[in-house]
């Protein structure tokens, strides 16, 4: 009589299902192919390389007589010279300028004679070139001279001054009385004066007054509203005195900018024109390119780059005669200088086209890498205008990506924010075709390059990280519902997601955003025949159903998400059909040695989908119920053996064995279950251990119904099982070992276990894998404890020796310290503890009384002889 603990263990739960985790740790991940319900794993659609490198590939869709050209001669006579900015049109109105009357020549009023200007020290030279920038910006800003002007009314509170202060080159005027630099000062000191915005002047601090004898104080330039307020009024200078006083300090202004266009003048005359007259030689190729090197760097050290500098017109000429030349190596050294001088319009699409020329060469990456061109071509992208150099900015990507197919640049790029520099240029159109409302063709063209170069560098482990910290993912997918109709552009986008979403982080990122499912779907329909694209969908959908419960449950909620699978799969195998029939029977070996084809390639991708949706709890059992979705499975069972298509043929059967896995009454699984065991015998006797694996796991679901298991003994499929128990593969023998746990649920087929030696490997398997894998123990200890239901003797039962060796295991094995006291780090010591403590124990523990109740160790006495 069974005890309850005994009766409970004959309680068997249906074979596969998964048992609860107290706890989830990273060794989880060793009981994945464990599971009733398992995710396919599949490789990403190659991606042939192109030969030659052109704005658009030969698998583009556009026609060649609506796409840029990637062949065009360029000379020096393409450029504009000089650079000047296009006339308006529009006639301007003269400015309204009231020219001051000259006030009568006295002595007081008489303004100060400028002394002679002193030389320019050639020392000073650089240091005045480097101030030309702080003083365009001090201009800029109105920082020299106050710009407001005295209202009538204010005027009127003004009186004439005692004391008038003019500053010159070395004189300064007070109360009509020239005085020295020095003597002014000392005045100043005890009489300080401040002009405020009435024209007034009060007393200041000595320090605040003369910071140099020529420039006017601080208050001066950014003027004040403290010196209205307390204003004096005996101490207000007269307008006229004031607008000397403006005279005075613009005469000082135009000085020191004459001073700096003489040091421009030295330092043009001494460093820059022997270089010019060194490129107009143009004796050898080193000798110009070094040149031009030269001529970068003096002119960066003269603040002579960009477009401000005067005699840019003259380095423009020079530089644009040198094209013609011909050189690779001299004209990128002539763009990346040209492009430094800030050219604009169609100097800077010729300029992009230059370099767009020379990038298409492979030999001349190198000669790019060397002459760091890349961050040239990346200022022009952060600095430009996009709507007025579109086509600039066409060519100037093409160059980028073709770059960026160097793996040798990826580094570099994603240091230099290439990935955030094309995101922003991809909002950017975005943006401009949100408010034009149509799809401009120069952005789609654009956009085929920005997305090709994106997805060039979606195979650097430092560009994934750009991509998720700048939310990229989003706006790529909203490019995608902008330019649906732009096939190139959808398929490089598909191309990137197909890259990243083989990453968990990456793909778990693009699952959170709900409206990608759709977008796919929409692409599937509309792209239906266009393999290239649907099948990197398909494959991204995979991905993103692989291990997200949530994913799979949005995308079957989405309208005709299945049906949008099967109209795919059911185009795909009448395709497959197709080309079966013109190839015809091929020799067995050359079967197993080729790559599946395209059409293959879609189908393998889409039963991954379908097996991996049908994990989830409620989306399974709806699967299962759908006679398409179990009918094309089958088909692809029937007319696929595993040396035709390996991949396809393991994918459908893990499909079946997914679906196989809910006992739901409307399931055409279960109404067919007959029919799939017949299709799965050919699988059992292949020489595929992959695919009788995964056939032996179907088996192990269908043999929970009666009429299976008959089938199984009918068929000798169960000495198959137990040949399979000498694989020394853990996964073989745990799945067959589930095949004949189920078996001996029913009594008259117990006995099967004897006739093919299956004590005795079930008995070797608990030896051989127990203290690694308490999963296959657990199984092993089930099926016999079933086989023993009706013990009287254990060595009848077991065999004497299987019976010794099973009371010396289990008793073993049921030591904690001793089989949990392993090499392991803590997760998997967890991970075993767990299934030892949950499935292996409480078994063993009931298997090990039984026999230990029903055997002595006492030897039969011998008959005595008469």
């Amino acid at each position: 009589m069974l005890s309850p603990s005994d009766k409970k263990l004959e309680k068997l739960d249906p074979f596969y299902r998964p048992s609860v985790s107290k706890q989830k740790t990273s060794a989880e991940i060793i009981s994945e192919a464990r599971n009733a319900l398992r995710t396919i794993r599949t490789q990403r659609p190659f991606t042939p390389r192109e030969d030659q490198r052109k704005l658009f590939g030969p698998a583009s869709s556009r026609t060649p007589e609506n796409r840029p050209p990637s062949s065009f001669s360029l000379r020096a006579s393409c450029f504009e010279s000089p650079d000047l900015r296009p006339v308006s049109g529009t006639r301007l109105s003269p400015l309204e300028l009231k020219p001051k009357t000259p006030t009568s020549p006295t002595t007081e009023e008489d303004p100060c004679l400028s002394l002679p200007k002193p030389p320019v020290d050639p020392a000073k030279i650089r240091r005045i070139s480097r101030a030309r920038a702080r003083l365009f910006r001090a201009a800029s800003q109105g920082a020299l001279l106050p710009d407001r002007t005295l209202l009538p009314a204010e005027s009127k509170k003004t009186v004439k001054s005692k004391e008038t202060v003019m500053t010159g080159d070395s004189m300064v005027k007070i109360n009509g009385i020239y005085l020295s630099e020095s003597n002014a000062v000392d005045h100043l000191k005890s009489h300080p004066l401040q002009l405020t915005y009435d024209g007034g002047f009060s007393e200041v601090k000595e320090q605040d007054m003369f910071k140099g004898t020529t420039s006017l104080p601080s208050h001066l330039r950014s003027g004040g509203d403290q010196g209205w307020r307390h204003a004096r009024a005996s101490s207000c200078p007269s307008r006229s005195d004031l607008s000397r006083l403006e005279t005075t300090a613009s005469k000082a202004n135009l000085q020191e900018k004459d001073t700096e266009k003489e040091a421009d003048e030295v330092f043009w005359n001494t460093r820059i024109v022997p270089i010019l007259h060194e490129l107009e030689k143009e004796e050898n190729i080193e000798t110009v390119c070094a040149a031009c090197t030269q001529l970068h760097h003096a002119l960066e050290e003269g603040n002579m780059l960009g477009n401000k500098f005067k005699r840019r017109s003259i380095l423009l000429k020079t530089l644009y005669k040198l094209v013609d030349v011909g050189s690779d190596l001299l004209s990128l050294k002539l763009a990346k200088l040209i492009l430094a001088l800030k050219v604009s319009r169609k100097n800077l699409l010729n300029v992009c086209k230059l370099i767009f020329t020379i990038s298409r060469s492979e030999k001349n990456d190198s000669l790019i890498q060397n002459d760091s061109i890349l961050e040239s071509l990346l200022e022009v992208l952060s600095s430009e205008d996009l709507q007025t150099n579109t086509e600039a900015f066409l060519y100037c990507m093409g160059a980028i990506k073709f770059i960026s197919g160097n793996t040798g640049f990826l580094n570099e790029m994603i240091s230099k924010g290439a990935v955030e520099i094309l995101m922003n240029l991809v909002k950017q159109i975005n943006e401009n075709t949100k408010k034009c409302g149509v799809c401009l063709p120069n952005s789609g063209h654009l956009l085929v390059q920005v997305t090709a170069a994106l997805r060039n560098l979606a195979d650097s482990p430092l560009a994934r990280r750009e991509f998720l910290s700048i939310s990229a993912l989003p706006d790529l997918c909203t490019v995608i519902e902008r330019y649906m109709g732009d096939k190139d552009v959808c398929t490089n986008i598909a191309r990137i997601f197909s890259k990243l979403t083989s990453y968990h982080d990456c793909c778990a990122a693009l699952a959170n955003y709900s409206r990608c499912y759709a977008l796919f779907l929409n692409l599937i329909n509309k792209y239906q025949k266009k393999q290239d694209l649907v099948i990197r969908i398909v494959f991204i959908l995979g991905n993103l159903t692989a291990k997200n419960n949530q994913a799979r449950e949005q995308f079957f909620k989405e309208k005709g998400s299945i049906q949008t699978l099967l109209a795919l799969f059911q185009t795909f195998h009448e395709l497959d059909l197709d080309s079966q029939k013109r190839v015809g029977d091929r020799d067995a070996q050359a079967k197993a040695q080729r790559q599946p084809s395209g059409v293959e390639d879609v189908l393998i991708k889409l039963t991954r989908v379908l097996a991996n949706i049908a994990i989830h709890p409620r989306i399974g059992p709806a699967l299962a119920a759908k006679p398409q979705v179990v009918g094309l499975l089958l088909t692809t069972l029937e007319y696929k053996s595993i040396d035709d298509c390996e991949e396809l043929v393991i994918n459908a059967t893990a499909a079946i064995n997914n679906l196989s896995y809910y006992q739901v009454k409307n399931s055409v699984i279960h109404d067919k279950k007959l029919y799939i065991a017949e299709l799965l015998l050919k699988l059992l006797v292949s020489n595929n251990m992959d695919g009788i694996l995964e056939a032996v796991r179907v088996f192990g679901n269908l043999s929970q119904y009666r009429d299976i298991c008959d089938f199984i003994v009918q068929k000798n499929v169960h000495k198959f099982m137990i040949a399979l128990l000498d694989a020394k593969h853990q996964d073989i023998c745990f799945s067959a070992c589930g095949v004949l746990l189920n078996l001996t649920v029913d009594k008259d087929k117990r006995v099967i276990l004897r006739d093919g030696g299956g004590i005795k490997k079930l008995v070797d398997c608990l030896k051989d894998f127990g203290p690694t894998d308490w999963q296959l123990a657990c199984l092993v200890c089930k099926t016999l404890w079933n086989f023993s239901e009706n013990i009287t003797n254990a060595s009848s039962c077991f065999g004497d020796e299987d019976t010794n060796t099973l009371s010396v295991l289990l008793s073993s094995f049921l030591d904690e310290e001793l089989v949990l006291d392993g090499s392991f780090d803590q997760d998997l010591k967890n991970y075993h503890r767990l299934h030892w403590e949950t499935e292996f124990k409480p078994v063993a523990q009931q298997l090990l009384n039984r026999i230990q109740s029903h055997h002595t160790f006492l030897e039969p006495l011998p008959i005595p002889s008469f």
